[in-house]
């Protein structure tokens, strides 16, 4: 009898991917042993064999190299099929398997790295997404662990074939380092932590080209490990010494706050099962309906105070990978920043707080409209206007924490951030998401000081809006 790939109730329903891969196994388990036979199966035959070959690999550790070598044999496709239900396992059971599956699974991933499958970069991603953030268990200390030391002993595999996976790992592990970091004294943790740093600064000596495709995030995700030792030099280099990294084109960190950073980096830190749940809550809940849905969601993902982290990842992907449609925009579902809101009062720690501030207005910053999305800056310009009056201290303190990187987040190329927010700002209103900002520069309820610094920022804007305007009157009566 088949031995089960998950922890399973009596009262769950089986998934659908696990009863295929068992129904397989059993049906084809005569053939799954040498002498294989030689005859060329149809494409359904072949289907069904790959899915018994995974299931016995999966099941049947001591025989998982055999099952190799009947893949080996058979395969058509380049293993496509066989590594989208590898993909599948992922997505849609990692957290039910039974430990010694998991350890299979990351077993053969390894081994479709080796071969050069077709889409083992997306089942890496797979695995990747698995990594929790705020998650300091032994299993999920054990999965970063094997994935790092995965990527680092197919460093020349995945650099050949599929380069754009080394920069989801380099993504994930810096973000990861900066709570890892934290409790590096813990035995336990502290060879993982060598293995994590060894690859990323590796990557970024050796590869910036890859790196920097990842774009202004890169920046974020370095500036919170630039106090360590090991990313110190790197930090320095980025703002003072580019040259150091030997990277034809690259000339200065503007080139990366200039470059937005894609959506797929920010599904990267949070699970299938989060991101299910947030597409849920902002497609279908209406405002006012919330409350029970906040609460199951807080009670399921953010129980343990480390989890308090993932807040800041979750608020980068609404700001930046859910953008949802018109419809729904202008319907009674509760809108985007209403739900960060909620996510801002799940905040205890001040740095947490901080970060996860600085996710909302990070493209505010280098804002750009001719390469940036009116939608990632949307969420924090409503929550301000939006909590006024009721929540009159969000707005102070959101608008307080804008100022302050106007200021203060790269004094050097200050000039630059002041450019940003302010195109941030001329957009937001020439696009209609506010229809004026007086709602915040005339309002007397938020302090002068922050009321004065910002009308500065919007006199800068209309200053540039006047100049514009002058310019396009001259070239008519020109002409």
């Amino acid at each position: 009898m088949a031995s089960n790939l998950t922890h399973a109730s009596p009262f769950e329903t089986s998934n659908p991917v696990e009863v295929s891969l068992r129904e397989a196994f059993q049906l084809l388990n005569p053939q799954l042993k040498p002498p294989f036979p030689m005859t060329v199966p149809t494409r359904p035959e072949y289907l069904n064999l790959n899915r018994a070959i995974l299931y016995g690999v999966l099941s049947e550790p001591n025989r998982a190299q055999i099952h190799m070598k009947h893949l080996h044999g058979i395969v058509t496709d380049g293993y496509s099929f066989f590594t989208s239900l590898l993909v599948k396992i992922v997505n849609e059971l990692y957290p039910k398997l039974v430990d010694l599956v998991k350890v299979q699974l990351v077993w053969v991933a390894s081994q479709m790295v080796s071969v050069a499958a077709t889409g083992f970069d997306g089942l890496l991603v797979a695995l990747l997404r698995r990594i929790l953030t705020g998650d300091f268990s032994d299993g999920n200390f054990w999965l970063c662990s094997k994935l790092v030391s995965l990527f680092l002993d197919k460093w020349d595999c995945i650099l050949e074939e599929e380069p754009s996976v080394l920069t989801s790992g380099l993504y994930t592990f810096l973000r990861l380092l900066s709570e890892h970091y934290r409790v590096s004294s813990f035995l336990k943790i502290q060879g993982l932590v060598r293995m994590e740093i060894e690859f990323c600064v590796r990557l970024l000596r050796e590869q910036f080209y890859l790196c920097s495709r990842i774009g202004r995030d890169l920046v974020r995700l370095l500036q919170d490990l630039a106090h360590t030792p090991e990313f110190r030099a790197i930090w320095m280099d980025l703002l003072s010494n580019p040259s150091a990294f030997k990277t034809q084109g690259f000339s200065d960190i503007l080139q990366l706050y200039h470059s937005r950073t894609s959506s797929r980096y920010f599904l990267l830190r949070i699970t299938p099962e989060i991101e299910t749940q947030l597409r849920f809550l902002l497609t279908y809940v209406k405002l006012g309906s919330q409350k029970r849905y906040q609460v199951w969601f807080a009670r399921k993902f953010l129980y343990e105070p480390e989890r308090e982290t993932l807040v800041i990842d979750i608020v980068r992907f609404i700001c930046c990978a859910h953008h949802p449609p018109n419809e729904i925009i202008l319907s009674e579902v509760i809108p985007r920043w209403a739900v960060i809101g909620w996510l801002l009062t799940l905040c205890r720690k001040n740095y947490v707080e901080a970060n996860v501030k600085l996710a909302l207005f990070y493209d505010w910053l280098f804002f750009d409209e001719r390469v940036d999305n009116l939608m990632n800056i949307e969420p924090a310009i409503l929550l301000m206007v939006n909590s006024l009056p009721k929540y009159l201290d969000v707005t102070q303190t959101l608008l307080e924490f804008l100022l302050l990187l106007v200021e203060n987040y790269d004094v050097e190329r200050k000039d630059m951030v002041v450019q940003g927010v302010s195109s941030a700002l001329d957009v937001i209103v020439r696009k209609g998401v506010v229809q004026s900002l007086t709602v915040l520069t005339q309002c007397d309820m938020i302090s002068p000081f922050l009321r004065e610094r910002l009308g500065k920022l919007v006199g800068r804007r209309e200053s540039r809006y006047m100049e514009i305007r002058t310019d396009v009157v001259l070239q008519i009566f020109t002409w």
